[in-house]
């Protein structure tokens, strides 16, 4: 069954047009069954295409996703189209306030790595819908500086500088393949990875509640959860589309940046050449495996969630 999303949302054009099943509130309604209510804090400057990225895979599944957009009040957007985060977006402090209760909820990256936690402008907010999840939301998923935001508020745990920027489309390998998250999975996927830090290995795996579920030499920690699933920490991307990472090498060229071209990313390593994806399948299932779970899991009153 599809994503419920507003016919208005420019996602819904972009992947009605790619057969992504989407519907309005109207046809959800006629249907009776609850679907899952979803939240998505959308961290990211590529407002839209962050949108597109997730909804693509939260819309493979057979099952209702009920999606609503979450925003950090505290902090004004730079980058998305004027009006569209009042139209489509309700504030972290209003779900608070409203008490509204999540089956799942994703918080993505963001392009403040470089800066500590607290240097943030919106970090209290975050904190604060971290903290609400802990008994409002019965899975969180958390992406790339996501993770670390998460890591660090629940657990304390630091994140590093990188000697230079993680970039490219690398190999993984996962640690317990019956897990629920990674059935069906091969010995070994390819994700995107984008980013400049990294969380500390070593404090992760002295945290006994933590599990870390997939990491690799090139990479360092890939996958963490903990609380049996209802916390997941992924430092990459791979909700990422086939131009994400050519999008951002180019940016960062264009800002006279030193960086290094994506590794294992475009046709026979050459920048001219279009990207070749490898990430898609796995990707696709990792979401469908984790909205499995969080179907099979979670209360069916959320009301009961603790």
């Amino acid at each position: 069954m599809p994503i419920k999303i507003p016919r208005e949302l420019p996602a819904y054009e972009a992947l009605s047009g790619e057969r992504v099943n989407v519907m309005t509130e109207d046809r959800a309604k006629s249907q009776d069954i609850r679907p899952l209510k979803v939240g998505i804090v959308n961290l990211m400057p590529t407002t839209i295409d962050t949108e597109i990225q997730l909804l693509r895979l939260l819309g493979n599944s057979p099952l209702q996703v009920d999606i609503t957009f979450l925003k950090m009040g505290s902090h004004t957007s730079k980058n998305a189209p004027a009006g569209h985060l009042e139209k489509f977006y309700i504030s972290a402090q209003e779900i608070i306030a409203l008490k509204m209760r999540f089956d799942g909820l994703i918080i993505t990256g963001a392009p403040v790595e470089t800066l500590d936690f607290e240097e943030v402008d919106y970090w209290n907010e975050l904190t604060e819908i971290i903290d609400y999840s802990e008994r409002n939301v019965f899975s969180v998923l958390h992406i790339c500086w996501g993770a670390q935001a998460g890591l660090y508020r629940r657990y304390g745990i630091q994140k590093h500088l990188l000697d230079k920027k993680l970039s490219g489309v690398f190999p993984h390998t996962i640690k317990d393949p019956y897990h629920a998250l990674f059935r069906g999975f091969d010995d070994e996927f390819l994700a995107p990875q984008s980013r400049y830090t990294a969380s500390n290995r070593d404090e992760i795996a002295r945290e006994s509640r933590l599990t870390i579920q997939s990491e690799t030499p090139e990479v360092g920690v890939y996958i963490v959860t903990a609380r049996e699933g209802r916390e997941i920490y992924v430092s990459g991307h791979m909700e990422y589309d086939p131009l994400s990472l050519d999008r951002e090498y180019k940016r960062d060229i264009a800002k006279g940046l030193s960086i290094g071209m994506p590794a294992n990313y475009y046709a026979c390593n050459d920048p001219g050449k279009a990207p070749v994806v490898k990430w898609r399948s796995h990707a696709n299932l990792f979401f469908d495996n984790w909205l499995n779970y969080v179907y099979q899991e979670t209360p069916y009153n959320l009301d009961e969630l603790c």
